[in-house]
């Protein structure tokens, strides 16, 4: 029982991560305040968090997540030409109501529909600050999602694609398979992603993988060629951050990091530029 999984799946872990988002906007030097987490979290939100092993400890990477793709997506609108972002598998993210958007900044948050549902009934009487649309799609569909693509990129001239938390519970035939569909539409240009390495994979095996493995919502995409897995799909790697590294930006660590840190000056220059890479947020652009 003491691998029991608080959840079932993979669209909990929705809730999870905003229960993050609102621990951190509990804070007095939140990096990013969302007024609406905790009541999209719910009270299973708080539950997956207290189950999971260490749950409360192990927020620091989706903060440090959140944070650093929040300061690309609004860089990228506000002088980086972008006109349209496509949030896919956009979960309970609330970016479109509490961050600083052009108000003419067409945003697409795309899930499947109970989810949509749900995040909609919760903030019925919020106002977005840009252009939403709530799009029910199943991405899992690949002609639904081409003609949704379609119909997006005929509307847009820069677009930026995000997505966040979603590459790691894929296969890497889909995440393949979606990124020729990106790639396809002209109006594409950017992709902003989370990415996972192997050492992060075999790390989370030990910690999160048999609640989320039982949960059926494993963590499996992890390339070992890092971003050049997305080169012969038509993407490349224009900017990098770690999670490691921004976490001691942000002061959003691990427990005892700083000790990590230095620790990790005596390992070999490879065993370094591993834990670089271990997990990082990475803007590709079409090639």
């Amino acid at each position: 029982m003491a691998d029991a999984s608080p959840i079932s799946h993979v669209s909990d872990t929705a809730r999870w991560v905003a229960y993050y988002r609102a621990m951190e906007s509990d804070r007095p030097d939140a990096h990013f305040r969302d007024p609406y987490a905790r009541r999209l979290s719910g009270a299973s939100g708080e539950a997956i968090v207290q189950k999971m092993r260490r749950g409360r400890a192990f927020a620091w990477p989706m903060i440090v997540r959140t944070a650093v793709m929040d300061e690309v997506i609004l860089r990228e609108v506000t002088s980086g030409g972008v006109d349209t972002v496509v949030n896919l598998a956009s979960g309970l993210d609330t970016r479109a109501y509490r961050m600083a958007l052009p108000p003419a900044l067409r945003w697409f948050d795309v899930d499947l529909p109970d989810m949509l549902g749900y995040k909609r009934a919760q903030l019925a009487s919020e106002r977005p600050v840009c252009a939403l649309e709530y799009v029910a799609a199943d991405l899992t569909d690949p002609a639904a999602r081409r003609a949704l693509f379609d119909r997006i990129g005929a509307g847009g001239r820069r677009v930026l694609v995000v997505t966040e938390g979603l590459l790691v519970y894929l296969t890497p035939e889909q995440v393949a398979s979606l990124a020729r569909d990106l790639h396809a539409i002209p109006s594409f240009h950017q992709w902003l992603i989370d990415l996972a390495s192997p050492m992060l994979l075999q790390w989370m095996a030990k910690t999160w993988g048999k609640q989320l493995a039982a949960g059926n919502a494993p963590m499996i995409f992890g390339p070992a060629e890092g971003t050049a897995y997305f080169t012969p799909l038509g993407w490349r790697e224009t900017e990098y951050r770690s999670l490691w590294e921004e976490s001691f930006r942000l002061n959003r660590t691990v427990k005892f990091g700083w000790l990590w840190r230095i620790l990790g000056r005596f390992s070999s220059p490879q065993r370094r530029a591993d834990v670089q890479r271990m997990s990082g947020i990475v803007l590709l652009e079409r090639i």
